[in-house]
């Protein structure tokens, strides 16, 4: 069956193969680049974390675009190899040959499935080391190792959407036994599943961390941390979030006039006399935050729901093969 794979998929592996090899070239090629520049960014800031954040970022041009291979390149491997997998083996009736070989359906699946989900992995591996690689120097600059696009793209959750796609576009093939249908779930199921847990579960994964500081003050979250809200709070509970828009109405007439915005604000109205004003009244800022050491813990969380999603797909599939008639 390992060798039956290896003629079936050489071809399209050879191809993928030589496909990641121009993408690690570049990102290599444009990463050393990257951190040469990042090098000396940091010698002229000699640590100051103002003149680091003032400097442009050191990553530009057409290879900046590459690393979002990493959310195109798993739904690719689940239209191209998943989806197919079955759907195409019922669509050409060769199931009426080989399932009636000595290779049961079982083994039959489970190598097939095996090989192409070990390859997904392989894939996504590559692709999310390089990227991590690559990205050093933007995240240590902005922060951003947590941001949209910047998370999904590097650590070790490239690999969970691989086998992800891959899982669902067998599955989708197996209950459809059409090739363009299982396509269309996998690309549909694969993005809507993508933007539920980006935008509704990842933020909870753990309980977030609030803090509350004095409104005369300030109070930000070291290192990459992942800044989920902020604003002020009232002594009796009322939440504002940051702007002065909201705040404005919010606020103690007392306070309100001391504004520099506000209707009867002074020439001489500064904003340490509202805050000043606001403490007096019980004000209280807050910043809600899920701390930077919590990066690589989302990462093992969100590959985990991928690929137990993917283990209960390629159960179904099994199911659905060992029940259903060639």
């Amino acid at each position: 069956m390992t060798w039956l794979i290896w003629r079936q998929y050489r071809a399209s592996g050879a191809i993928t193969a030589a496909l990641l090899a121009a993408f690690a070239a570049a990102i290599l090629a444009d990463g050393f680049q990257i951190a040469s520049h990042w090098h000396s960014i940091l010698l002229a800031c000699a640590g100051n974390s103002v003149c680091l954040q003032q400097e442009p970022s050191p990553v530009n041009g057409v290879v900046s675009d590459l690393p979002y291979l990493s959310l195109i390149v798993p739904v690719v491997l689940g239209i191209l190899w998943g989806a197919p997998l079955v759907a195409h083996e019922f669509e050409t009736r060769t199931t009426d040959f080989a399932w009636a070989q000595t290779v049961t359906r079982t083994r039959w699946l489970a190598v097939k499935v095996g090989w192409l989900l070990l390859a997904g992995a392989a894939c996504g591996g590559v692709i999310g080391a390089l990227t991590t690689w690559w990205s050093g120097p933007t995240n240590a600059q902005l922060a951003s190792a947590f941001d949209p696009g910047q998370f999904d793209t590097q650590g070790i959750v490239p690999i969970g959407y691989a086998v992800f796609a891959m899982a669902l576009g067998i599955a989708a093939g197996t209950l459809a036994r059409r090739t363009l249908p299982a396509i269309a779930v996998a690309l549909g199921g694969f993005i809507a599943l993508r933007l539920v847990i980006a935008d509704l579960l990842r933020p909870h994964y753990l309980a977030a961390v609030t803090t509350y500081y004095n409104v005369t003050g300030s109070f930000g979250p070291s290192g990459q941390a992942w800044v989920l809200s902020q604003g002020a709070v009232s002594r009796t509970g009322q939440v504002v979030p940051e702007g002065w828009g909201s705040l404005y109405a919010a606020l103690p007439a007392s306070c309100r006039q001391l504004l520099p915005s506000g209707p009867t604000a002074g020439k001489s109205a500064s904003l340490s006399a509202v805050f000043s004003c606001m403490q007096a009244h019980g004000w209280r800022g807050f910043v809600t935050y899920q701390p930077a050491s919590r990066y690589w813990p989302f990462q093992g969380i969100e590959t985990g729901i991928y690929v137990l999603l993917a283990a209960a797909l390629i159960a179904v599939t099994f199911v659905i093969v060992n029940r259903r008639d060639a």
